[in-house]
């Protein structure tokens, strides 16, 4: 495998939501193949500002393939030509010497792009706001085994909660569906004797919202799991449907 590589950037440049955007082509040279696609990025920055050209906006933080922040389209699939990770955890051994790489930002409605590759995915904490959370009397720590849970249940529960709210299950979807994420939201809660109180007000208040925000439908192509970073199994969508649909016999 060859040590350094010679790439052709074709990334998205849009100033604002509301100006049009399109591609810039860019050459970037002796790119290491143990660096990540965002050091690559890095390094394309610095070679604008260098030339006095502005640098491209994209989003990242914890750059541990934690938080989900590094959310790039990049030739054709969400986090890129890898396996169960997301940007910040694909390195440039997954590239050949003079490739083409397209960059773009998600693509959806409820996702507007902020400028370049950066979107807006306050719409993913509106979903949580309207009922992802359960009610507690706070005070004294309690005891941890106060309420049993079976493993089973755990283990479920905790593999929903893996979900990190990225958005590649909206942006592989073709409907741009957030059914993934919400089920993920839903079944983590659903499964703990915790989130039964509130279970059927937050199916139709998280579906609604979901609604609301301008989401597309489900059609269970399985493209959601497929680009999932973190492997959410698409079995928790046919959880949601069992939820929200006794929730609204509860009604």
């Amino acid at each position: 495998m060859e040590k350094n590589i010679n790439l052709t950037l074709k990334v998205w440049r849009q100033k604002s939501p509301r100006e049009k955007g399109s591609f810039e082509t860019h050459q970037v040279k002796n790119i290491s193949t143990e660096s990540s696609f965002l050091e690559m990025l890095d390094i394309l920055n610095e070679q604008l500002i260098n030339e006095g050209k502005e640098p491209v906006a994209f989003d990242h933080d914890c750059r541990e393939g934690i938080c989900g922040m590094c959310s790039l389209y990049i030739n054709g699939r969400p986090h890129g030509p890898d396996d169960d990770i997301t940007t910040c955890q694909l390195h440039m051994r997954k590239f050949k010497n003079g490739e083409t790489i397209t960059i773009e930002p998600w693509r959806s409605a409820a996702f507007p792009v902020i400028k370049d590759l950066m979107v807006n995915r306050n719409a993913f904490d509106q979903i949580i706001a309207a009922g992802g959370y359960v009610s507690v009397n706070t005070g004294g720590i309690p005891d941890g085994n106060a309420i049993p849970v079976s493993k089973d249940k755990a283990d479920e529960a905790m593999d929903s909660a893996s979900c990190i709210g990225c958005g590649a299950c909206v942006a592989a979807c073709k409907n741009g569906s957030a059914m993934l994420f919400v089920s993920a939201k839903i079944s983590h809660l659903a499964l703990l004797p915790q989130g039964k109180v509130e279970a059927a007000r937050r199916a139709r208040n998280m579906v609604a919202k979901m609604d609301e925000l301008g989401f597309g439908n489900c059609t269970n192509t399985g493209a959601c799991e497929a680009e999932c970073p973190k492997g959410v199994s698409i079995s928790n969508i046919a959880r949601l449907n069992r939820e929200f649909l006794a929730a609204k016999f509860q009604e």
